[in-house]
């Protein structure tokens, strides 16, 4: 995403939604934290259909949550550069745009989402956490 002068943002079409639980582990002896976790939003910017990582969404979610929950863990803790205890898909918020964007892509190959409808793909993967929005 680029960045404008004052240093925000532009907004992607489409981000990915966790709430995420982050464990903070001082390395300092004699040194704590209390509470030692705070649950926070994690938000991905979803790549558009067709580019690299688009299925982002097939790969990593099951019927709206995390399919392997200890490898979103994982790239969490990556992302963060530090310890998760705990992640939960929430929504993939999105634009119309996108969207439509989306089920056009899915559309052109099924078979590589094992369904028979788009439909039934979005609802194998995302569930019902779908959120159009213009304020993504």
């Amino acid at each position: 995403m680029a960045r404008d002068e004052g240093g925000a943002t532009d907004s992607p079409a489409a981000a990915y939604v966790f709430r995420v639980t982050v464990r903070i582990d001082p390395e300092v002896e004699g040194v704590w934290t209390e509470p030692d976790t705070f649950e926070t939003t994690v938000v991905r910017a979803a790549d558009s259909p067709g580019d690299p990582g688009w299925l982002y969404f097939r790969d990593n979610l099951w019927r709206g949550e995390c399919g392997d929950e200890a490898h979103m863990r994982a790239v969490a803790e990556d992302a963060l550069g530090m310890p998760v205890d705990a992640i939960d898909f929430r929504e993939l918020r999105t634009t119309q745009a996108y969207l439509d964007d989306l089920r056009a892509a899915m559309a052109d190959d099924l078979v590589e989402f094992n369904a028979e409808t788009v439909d039934a793909a979005l609802s194998k993967y995302l569930g019902s956490s779908i959120h159009v929005t213009d304020d993504i």
